[in-house]
């Protein structure tokens, strides 16, 4: 599992809950650098990145890291439900590089739904 945790705090909830919920092999919270602590599990690694970045860079900056992390993988489930537009390509456009297939999910009240 991926997701992105921007500044936006009231939006963890739903990355929180897929944690929980959803079964994964490890997850890759990738995480602007100024936003607070985020909860983490023994399957959690955190990557801190610069936001502030141009798209193209924090891309690249993005891409660097998912490389070494998600070598051999096929596809990973991908959660945006924080963050920004801008930063929400730079993951998507990132993971697509990598390359790995994106399966979007989200949490609802009827469990863990894949959205695409």
């Amino acid at each position: 599992m991926v997701a992105f945790i921007g500044k936006d705090a009231e939006n963890w909830g739903q990355v929180t809950a897929l944690m929980k919920r959803m079964e994964y092999d490890k997850a890759i919270i990738i995480k602007d650098k100024n936003a607070g602590a985020f909860p983490a599990n023994s399957k959690t690694q955190i990557v801190n990145v610069d936001t502030s970045k141009p798209l193209i860079e924090l891309k690249e900056d993005i891409l660097k890291v998912m490389k070494d992390k998600l070598s051999g993988d096929f596809e990973v489930a991908l959660s945006i439900a924080s963050g920004n537009g801008k930063e929400h390509m730079a993951v998507i456009s990132a993971l697509l590089s990598v390359p790995v297939g994106i399966r979007l999910v989200v949490f609802t009240k009827d469990g863990v739904k894949q959205i695409n």
